[in-house]
């Protein structure tokens, strides 16, 4: 894939300061920005490299490794679609997504944190919920976290992927061998997930002496029709995985949406869902646009893919067992080695005259720049 002529870091140096100085945003929104400006830059540094076949020299700078980067998630991606694919039950897999209406997004805004955990929270009840009576066993879930759009406004969201199989109550490993498309009753459950999201929802106000101002909100939601989308099962392991690798390591919006950034705005493509998924061009003012885009900074060390039953960390060695698998004997490999088997690309050769390798012969130190960080400086005294 070529590398776009636009990219959100040039959005951030142009509009940065502006944004700040209006919309006045915390300050680990201010320090993200600061992150994705910088990424790929002399500000954090890097190295030269030689090779040692035609004598090629080049530099290169360091990423930020911020999970909302643009450029920093795809080798994340990769990495954890192998792993996903090593732990993969030999079953079916149905894909799921929770959605709720956008009345919400006003309570969502009083605090994201709390907001995004007890959306995974109810997600998983009504989940669990159903693997019980329905067929009588605990179930699994790998959930992601999106927050955003197609014009990245807010729109929280989970996608699971729920394997066909779970643990009685008896122990023991049983495979779920149900005929038809979906897994669980869809008209089941979103009358369902509204009812225990709403009931968590009210209570949180009400402890924060807020419900009076967001009852009649409420009850104007209890009243519409939520949408708990489900498609048929997937393919094997691989294909699951690989789906969901589609969703893991998003972003709000990829540096190949944006089309054009100039003095009245940002130009970036979108799919028209209501249109049947036309692909079509919007302009937002470069100030609304990093607004919009800061909404999904999710909190510090909020944790956006999370894993429950049967496929979360302290029930997968006991699954393995049940399932009487053996051992895989993986070959020991560095991380880079690892990205370079999945990606095909190779950093470490030379570009030119693809024969010889590049070694590193220099480091180059972070470079402080003041200017870059002026707007972070000022929202420290707000």
């Amino acid at each position: 894939m070529h590398r776009p002529q636009f990219e959100v870091a040039q959005i951030v140096d142009r509009f940065g300061q502006q944004y700040v100085e209006q919309c006045k945003p915390n300050s680990f929104m201010v320090r993200t920005l600061d992150a994705l400006q910088k990424c790929r830059t002399s500000a954090l540094g890097g190295h030269i490299d030689f090779c040692d076949a035609c004598g090629e020299q080049r530099i290169s700078y360091n990423s930020c490794g911020n999970r909302h980067c643009p450029k920093c998630q795809g080798a994340k991606q990769a990495l954890w679609v192998e792993d996903r694919i090593s732990d993969a039950l030999d079953v079916r897999y149905f894909h799921i997504v929770f959605t709720v209406p956008e009345e919400l997004n006003q309570i969502c805004l009083l605090g994201s944190n709390l907001f995004y955990k007890t959306l995974f929270e109810c997600v998983w009840s009504v989940l669990l919920q159903f693997g019980y009576t329905k067929y009588g066993v605990e179930s699994g879930a790998i959930c992601v976290l999106h927050t955003w759009g197609q014009n990245i406004s807010l729109h929280p969201h989970i996608h699971c992927i729920v394997p066909a199989a779970g643990l009685s109550l008896a122990g023991n490993m049983k495979r779920i061998t149900k005929r038809g498309k979906y897994l669980y009753p869809v008209l089941m459950l979103s009358p369902t997930f509204r009812s225990i999201l709403l009931k968590k929802l009210k209570l949180q106000l009400s402890q924060s002496n807020q419900l009076p101002k967001y009852q009649s909100l409420l009850d104007d939601v209890w009243k519409k029709l939520w949408v708990v989308y489900c498609k048929p099962p997937l393919g094997n392991a691989q294909q699951i995985v690989k789906y969901l690798g589609q969703y893991s390591h998003r972003v709000a919006i990829s540096n190949h949406r944006i089309k054009n950034i100039s003095d009245s705005g940002v130009t970036f493509f979108y799919k028209d869902y209501r249109n049947e998924s036309r692909v079509k061009p919007t302009t937002l003012s470069g100030v609304e646009f990093l607004r919009r885009f800061c909404m999904h900074i999710l909190p510090k060390r909020f944790v956006k893919i999370r894993y429950y039953g049967i496929l979360s960390s302290k029930q997968k060695d006991q699954v393995k067992l049940l399932q009487a698998k053996k051992p895989e004997i993986k070959v020991k490999e560095t991380r880079q080695e690892r990205i370079v088997r999945l990606s095909g690309f190779d950093s470490t050769l030379c570009q030119v005259c693809k024969t010889g390798f590049m070694h590193t012969i220099e480091l180059l130190p972070k470079i402080r720049a003041p200017t870059n960080e002026l707007y972070a400086i000022k929202i420290l005294s707000y």
